[in-house]
């Protein structure tokens, strides 16, 4: 194609709107006061008339914009006009100027050149899909391969062509030839065909990786906001989709490679347990289970026997569910001791995380602690699975999931406060004064109490023994930054990060327990003794002989007994520590107090429960790859079925079509006519 091609025809009008451009100006600056809303009207006229203006004269018309404006300005301030008067006339002439600003009708690309090369044929149509987009014109590729790509303007009547081709012996591509120069006046509407879900993968890039919670909506605001393009939210989301499967990997691949990465954690953390559960009919994922030796170490040596049962719901593309078991250190801190990702929150899949708990509890110990106590909020699939796997456990209810069901059933906070004040009695009498309490205010609350046995949330009646644990609240509060963390991810990374989430807590538990300012007990328990030290200066104590005390205090007259480690007010039972009346008895007779708080609560057990390290599995890719290549949808483990809840009521029945029913016209947004949709619309605009 001759270059001359490519120059942009000469407008013979050009000189006469650069001469009318000049007469204005003359006249504004010898008559400042003359009213030039008119005179812009008459130039506005022309300018249509004559029809397009080069890329120079448009630069003539932005100065004469910009010394109207300032002229203007000068000729309010000389005639010592109003400011709301100035303001208002400043602000019409605006308008005038934003009503129909003078369009070029025949213009060329910048930057796109005859001879520009390309690195491929990906690198071109991209750089021409950007300047489309930015130039505002939508393209129509006419021919697209491995060795040519031919596009065209989309706009009727627009004789702008362009012909690209790949060099010889080279991946490279180069522009051959450029048809005309666009006549249109680019896109009418909001959209673009060129914005494709790549392109919005591409643009917001950079956006996602530094916030991967960046959401959709953002996205559209974003676009919108750089390139003045309306998207749809479907546009936004697939582009966010394929950008974030291109930064992790695929879903359905991770899913694959969970028996390898069971290994790589067993490989790395020896003596613990990870095991992958698949339906064994269609070999669909079911649950990934973890427990890592470390935690079950400190729990089994220095922990008390009690183990709390939550679990929380995990959004993804593929949602779930992870369920916790998490036993409680010294100083009250939760510590998870397996966790697991499953595909549904049912009855299988509890039996089979309690039942690999169990086992990665008898791995580390000859039999599982006796007098074991669990939490839970009791629903039948875990109480079933809790019965078959540990039938010498103490089951009880968390008081916090009891106290949320009875507060959806009498909206009172007294009635709550008291149903609490129960749940904390450390004797029987104190609890049946509550409940007298609750009876007196409410019989209707009273009965509803009653239908739920004491002995399952009530401390004075449980029988075993919670160490005054009575929520597993502190392991849903744990687990809302986990949670937090994983929202979207794949199912190895969600378990790559539960386990950094792990490692981390280990790390600044330990750490934190060097600091501390006391020698015997962790920071809770020893504020708990002092302050029961402190109570005890106002007691009066009798002891009858070696073991048991009669200590005297404002409320009356308890017994203590030393060897058994009980008191009469039930609280030393309960919490594993000496109340104020055990202290009283045991300072009485020369004891040092420390020696009968419950080994749990000393330093050395909490440093020990936090003694082992949880090894992080390695960043190399070579276990990744000794994953088998299936061919043809063959064995592994499956995407667990995605199953959307279903709609509650009567199902609707569509009548028998008798032929005489009127069909629902469809109706197109863009042009406004019937019987096809904006997205198959071909009428111009």
């Amino acid at each position: 194609m001759a270059n001359d091609e490519l120059v942009k025809p000469e407008n013979p009008h050009s000189s006469f709107r650069q001469d009318h451009f000049t007469g204005i100006r003359h006249n504004f600056e010898l008559f400042p006061t003359h009213d030039y809303n008119s005179a812009f009207e008459q130039l506005l006229d022309i300018n249509l008339q004559i029809g397009a203006a080069s890329y120079e004269e448009n630069e003539v018309w932005s100065q004469f914009q910009e010394h109207k404006a300032t002229a203007l300005e000068d000729s309010m301030i000389h005639h010592n006009v109003t400011e709301a008067t100035g303001a208002r006339q400043k602000q019409e002439i605006d308008d005038n100027l934003d009503l129909a600003p003078p369009s070029s009708q025949c213009w060329s690309i910048p930057g796109m050149d005859v001879g520009k090369e390309f690195p491929d044929a990906k690198a071109c149509r991209k750089s021409l899909r950007e300047a489309a987009i930015s130039q505002r014109f939508e393209m129509q590729t006419i021919k697209s391969d491995k060795t040519r790509f031919t596009a065209k303007c989309m706009s009727q009547g627009c004789p702008w062509r362009i012909h690209c081709a790949k060099l010889p012996k080279a991946p490279t591509f180069t522009i051959r030839t450029i048809h005309g120069t666009h006549t249109c006046r680019g896109v009418p509407h909001l959209g673009h065909q060129q914005a494709t879900v790549q392109w919005v993968a591409d643009t917001v890039a950079e956006k996602v990786k530094e916030n991967p919670h960046f959401k959709p909506k953002q996205i559209l605001e974003e676009i919108h906001k750089t390139h003045g393009i309306a998207l749809s939210y479907k546009q936004a989301w697939r582009g966010k989709e394929r950008l974030m499967g291109r930064l992790r990997g695929s879903f359905e691949e991770e899913y694959r490679l969970l028996p390898q990465f069971c290994d790589e954690i067993m490989r790395a953390n020896p003596g613990s347990l990870a095991v992958v559960h698949a339906n064994p009919k269609d070999e669909r994922f079911q649950q990934v289970f973890v427990s890592f030796k470390a935690s079950i170490s400190g729990f089994l040596t220095s922990c008390r026997p009690l183990i709390a049962l939550d679990k929380a719901v995990l959004k993804s593309k593929y949602p779930g569910t992870l369920l916790v078991a998490s036993g409680f250190d010294g100083d009250g801190g939760a510590l998870p001791l397996a966790y697991a990702v499953v595909n549904e929150d049912n009855g299988t899949n509890w039996y089979q995380f309690l039942a690999e708990l169990r086992k990665s509890l008898e791995m580390n110990c000859e039999s599982v602690r006796k007098h074991l106590t669990i939490i839970s909020t009791m629903e039948k699939a875990v109480v079933d699975g809790v019965e078959t796997n540990f039938p010498g456990a103490f089951h009880g209810l968390c008081v916090l999931h009891h106290a949320e069901r009875f507060s959806k059933e009498f909206h009172s906070s007294v009635l709550e406060s008291l149903l609490w004040e129960a749940a904390h009695s450390p004797t029987v009498l104190e609890f049946n004064s509550k409940l007298n309490s609750i009876q007196q205010i409410s019989p209707e609350a009273f009965l509803w109490i009653q239908n739920v046995s004491p002995s399952l949330w009530a401390s004075s009646c449980f029988e075993g023994t919670r160490f005054g644990q009575l929520t597993a609240n502190v392991v849903a509060e744990s687990l809302e930054r986990w949670v937090e963390d994983v929202s979207g991810l794949p199912i190895i990374q969600t378990m790559e990060c539960f386990h950094r989430c792990l490692m981390d807590m280990f790390k600044e538990r330990r750490e934190a327990s060097l600091h501390w300012s006391s020698d015997v007990l962790v920071p809770s328990a020893e504020s708990r003794m002092l302050a029961a030290i402190a109570k005890s200066r106002g007691h009066r104590v009798y002891r009858a002989n070696e073991a048991e005390f009669e200590v005297m205090d404002s409320e009356g007259n308890v017994v203590v007994d030393v060897e058994k480690r009980s008191c009469l007010c039930g609280r030393w039972e309960v919490y594993g520590l000496p109340c104020s009346h055990a202290v009283g008895a045991l300072l009485s007779c020369g004891e040092d107090v420390y020696e009968y708080a419950e080994s749990c609560f000393t330093m050395e057990s909490y440093r020990r429960t936090y003694g082992d390290a949880i090894e992080p599995v390695s960043d190399n890719v070579e276990w990744r790859e000794k994953v088998l290549k299936i061919e043809g949808g063959g064995d592994g483990i499956r995407t667990p079925k995605v199953t959307g809840g279903a709609r509650k009521g009567r199902r609707r029945i569509r009548p028998v079509d008798d032929g005489d029913r009127v069909k629902r016209l469809v109706h197109c947004s863009r042009c406004q006519q019937t019987g096809h949709f904006r997205t198959t619309c071909i009428a111009p605009m």
